[in-house]
């Protein structure tokens, strides 16, 4: 079968053998793959390691043959993947056995995949291939979050430092789906306008001087995936008591910030990653009753991987950057 793999500090597409379902497996035809900013940062951390690994954590596809003590899937059910590996139920932190698909296992970026029967999901209904494909690691990441880490209620504000990516995207819906006030920046006019169109409620450039522009305005809470070009910027319009949680780092891993105005502050800082089994079966519960759909921003052919690698590189989609595969 097709896959695009890392291979001695490469990436590629190579032909390798189809995977094999063992009991309690299930091998899925994938139709879509979404990108992650995860995946991009993969080859460093894969080094020069010749042995060739499929990267991708996002899919969805058709079931093509199950393994012994499989009930629930069956041969040409619609699903999903779920990323994240072996965390079933909802808890303050992931179990030790908690991994993201991908590396170091073989991820979805490539015709086929035998994954455990535990990470399916049933596709939901009304999106299509590109949308369900590209939704769990981003709308999950989002769900826990916002809900489970961040508490938002209806009637708070939410702010949300760059509006852009696929995780933004889901983070301004489901905020407004709840009630939720969004307040969110990006250095692009024409993103701006698009997390508009998509429920902010208001739009601000980044290069901008936030405390002015937010000038009476209460932020309860917020979410942060920049590092540490943002984070003081943030805590400087959150309200005191207010919280800010931590769900990535795209600048700098290493933030620098004054104690004693944050313990003053009495603010509440909570590090997120990924979620539970049964929080991403919450989360599509919300999607289903609210229609909520993934805001696909391209769609490339599994052949042209690395221009959709270096599409979501460059910083200039909004949303979800798509591999079709089968």
């Amino acid at each position: 079968m097709k896959a695009f793999v890392m291979e001695s500090g490469e990436w590629k597409i190579k032909d390798i053998e189809e995977p094999k379902v063992k009991s309690g497996e299930v091998l899925v035809s994938l139709k879509a793959a979404g990108i992650n900013r995860r995946d991009l940062g993969l080859i460093k951390r894969y080094g020069k390691n010749p042995e060739a690994l499929i990267v991708g954590s996002d899919g969805a596809g058709v079931v093509e043959a199950v393994g012994e003590d499989v009930v629930d899937f069956a041969y040409g059910d619609e699903v999903i993947i779920n990323p994240a590996l072996r965390w079933y139920k909802n808890s303050e932190a992931p179990p030790a056995e908690f991994d993201i698909l991908g590396m170091p296992d073989h991820g979805t970026f490539a015709e086929k995949i035998a994954i455990s029967v535990e990470q399916l999901e049933k596709k939901p209904a009304h999106m299509s291939w590109e949308e369900a494909g590209s939704l769990a690691l981003p709308a999950l990441t989002g769900y826990r979050a916002l809900f489970t880490k961040g508490r938002l209620k209806k009637g708070e504000t939410l702010f949300i430092p760059g509006a852009g990516s696929g995780v933004a995207t889901f983070l301004i819906q489901f905020a407004k789906n709840c009630g939720a006030r969004v307040i969110v920046t990006s250095r692009s006019e024409e993103k701006r306008e698009y997390a508009k169109k998509i429920g902010a409620d208001v739009a601000i450039p980044t290069d901008s001087d936030w405390v002015k522009e937010l000038e009476g305005e209460t932020i309860d809470l917020v979410i942060d995936s920049v590092g540490e070009a943002t984070f003081n910027r943030s805590l400087d319009v959150l309200k005191k008591g207010g919280r800010i949680v931590i769900f990535g780092a795209t600048t700098d891993d290493i933030v620098d910030f004054n104690l004693r105005k944050f313990f003053y502050g009495q603010y509440q800082l909570f590090g997120s990653t990924m979620g539970s089994r049964e929080e991403l079966r919450n989360m599509l519960k919300h999607m289903e009753a609210h229609n909520v759909r993934p805001i696909v921003d391209k769609t490339f052919s599994l052949d042209r991987a690395q221009d959709a690698f270096d599409h979501l590189a460059s910083g200039n989609q909004f949303g979800k950057v798509v591999l079709r595969i089968n």
